[in-house]
């Protein structure tokens, strides 16, 4: 399929190509609608066969200049990146996928195939070590209302204001660092289930303002976990969670495997036909 003049061909993901793939991949849109297309090296490519999914979308979003006006909008960048995700998402439920970055861009379909063509053995190498393996993920937040200092009740009403003040700064601290201690504690029990469940593991900085709400985030992982272990890693953990206060403890997932996904090749110049991955 050729690619319209005023279009750029935008890559999700990089898959095997099978039969699930390809009927994952019927009927499936993408960003602003578009069909979502599979795009193969052709029929001397090195096997196993390997296919990008991808779509077209309007070179003036998504060329360069495009590009630098809309990742200033926040709703525009919100709305892509969910129809990213679900493509990549809809196409995980049936095949192994390597997700590849947001606004990965080729001026056209014949040099996306030639970029899948050249970077074949990286993508097939990291796809078998996904292959049957599925990205969860594991935060843990401090309950806000936890770190509240008790009442001092009539003891307080007997002190002077000053030493009332103290008081009140010493049993909130002490709450602090009881807190701290059990999420401590928390961290160390999902570190010690993550290393008998997960294949791999990446520490994620943690989340801030609206991404954590009032509630404090202290750890942000995803864990790589075999699907047979899936529902033993999440048991595991939810078990483990009962054994501490003040502490919530959240399993996310199944997710594709973003956090595992090796990054693409350098981008080098799109006008050239290379990728460019803002």
């Amino acid at each position: 399929m050729s690619t319209p003049d005023d279009t750029l061909t935008y890559v999700y993901a990089v898959a095997p190509l099978t039969t699930d793939l390809r009927d994952a991949a019927t009927g499936l849109r993408g960003i602003y609608g578009s069909p979502v297309l599979l795009l193969t090296a052709g029929p001397d490519a090195a096997q196993p066969p390997l296919a990008l999914a991808a779509g077209h979308v309007p070179h003036r979003d998504f060329g360069e200049h495009g590009l630098k006006h809309h990742f200033e909008d926040l709703e525009w960048l919100e709305s892509v990146a969910r129809a990213h995700h679900d493509v990549i998402q809809s196409l995980a439920l049936h095949a192994t996928v390597l997700p590849l970055r947001m606004a990965t861009v080729y001026q056209d379909d014949d040099r996306a195939r030639r970029a899948l063509a050249e970077q074949h053995n990286v993508f097939a190498d990291r796809l078998a070590q996904l292959a049957d393996h599925t990205e969860f993920g594991v935060k843990i937040y401090l309950d806000p209302t936890s770190a509240a200092p008790p009442e001092s009740g009539n003891a307080a009403g007997t002190a002077t204001p000053g030493k009332a003040y103290l008081q009140r700064r010493r049993a909130q601290h002490n709450a602090q660092e009881a807190v701290y201690s059990q999420a401590q504690k928390a961290a160390a029990a999902v570190d010690a289930i993550g290393s008998r469940y997960a294949s791999q593991r990446v520490r994620h900085p943690t989340q801030s303002g609206s991404l954590s709400g009032p509630a404090e985030n202290v750890l942000n992982d995803a864990y790589l976990i075999p699907d047979a272990y899936a529902e033993p890693f999440r048991a595991a953990i939810a078990e483990a969670a009962r054994a501490f206060h003040g502490v919530r403890v959240e399993v996310t997932g199944p997710w594709a495997p973003y956090s595992f996904a090796m990054p693409p090749a350098e981008p080098r110049n799109a006008a050239a036909g290379e990728e460019r991955a803002p």
